[in-house]
Formats: C-alpha cells, sequence, structure tokens
C-alpha cells in the first residue's frame, strides 16, 4: 500500500489485501473487502471505493478520473483480469472475468456483466440485467442477487483463511 503525496488509502481492519496487490492513494476499503494478488487499485486522480464484502479478484485494475470516481457497492464480485475505470457498480453485482467497464458506466444493483464483455463510457446497466457483448448488449437475466452473495460469501471467508494460513516460502 502507497500514499501518493496526501492520498493515503484507508483500509477497514477486516479487509484483506494480498501481499502482492498494489493499493495507491485515493482509495477506501469497506469492512470484510478483498483485495487478491496482482490486483491494482490506483486512486491518483480521484477516489477509489470498495464497499462491504466486494472482492477485487486476481489481477483485476480500478482507476479514476478526477471528474469520475469508481465507486463499488456493497457485495460484489469483480472477476479476475476486469477492468474498471471511473464507474459506479451498485450493490451485489458480479463484474466476470475480463469484463471492461469504462468511464460514466453505472452498473445497477444486482446486475452482472458478463465474462469478457466491453461496457462502454457512459453506458447504464439497470438493476438485475445482464451485459454482455462487445460492446456489451443489455438483456434480462444474469445471476440472481442470491447466487452473487453466496459468491462474496465465499471471498470473505477465503479472505479470512488467508488472514490465517498464508505465508511466504523462499
Amino acid at each position: 500500500m502507497y500514499a501518493l503525496g496526501k492520498l493515503t488509502p484507508e483500509i477497514a481492519p477486516t479487509a484483506f489485501v494480498h501481499p502482492d496487490a498494489v493499493v495507491i492513494g485515493a482509495v477506501r476499503l469497506g469492512p470484510h473487502a478483498s483485495v487478491w494478488p496482482a490486483a491494482v487499485l490506483r486512486g491518483d486522480y480521484g477516489e477509489i471505493t470498495v464497499g462491504e464484502a466486494t472482492s477485487i479478484q486476481d489481477g483485476s485494475v480500478l482507476h479514476t478520473h478526477h471528474d469520475a470516481p469508481t465507486v463499488l457497492g456493497r457485495g460484489c464480485i469483480v472477476g479476475h483480469l476486469a477492468y474498471l475505470e471511473g464507474c459506479v457498480v451498485e450493490d451485489d453485482c458480479l463484474i466476470g472475468a475480463g469484463a471492461l467497464v469504462l468511464r460514466d458506466a453505472s452498473i445497477g444493483a444486482g446486475a452482472t456483466v458478463a465474462a469478457g464483455a466491453l461496457v462502454q463510457e457512459r453506458a447504464v446497466v439497470p438493476p438485475a440485467h445482464l451485459a454482455a457483448g462487445v460492446p456489451a448488449r443489455v438483456t434480462a437475466g444474469g445471476w440472481s442477487i442470491e447466487a452473487i452473495r453466496r459468491g462474496a460469501a465465499v471471498y470473505v471467508e477465503n479472505s479470512r483463511r488467508f488472514v490465517a494460513e498464508l505465508r511466504r516460502i523462499d
């Protein structure tokens, strides 16, 4: 974790940041949030907020703009190698592996962004809908909120395991 000038990460005591993740500047991690190996959260131009029990999985990148913060709600899952920049993701969402969510996009509560999807600038994905494809098209469907909540709970438990059992072997 790194401060950048006066910008210092704010990490809840119960949040988990893997030693090989990078968190820079104006980043706030809520209770039980988790950031996994090779993820980068770079809050240099604006703020990144990660809600309670939200997981940012391996290799994901979160960035921001001075006029567009990156905000993730409670209980979200951000899949491996996803990229989010200057967007809003409401509670209980799934952002699939390799998905891109660009500036000023809005992902409604309980929505799913499919693996590999490209959510373009200023796009809106309504609550409990699915965005899939390149560029993403929005349809009804996606994961159920209950399935997303179960997945988020798995990562909360996994972070507890890592806190208790992770050790470096040189």
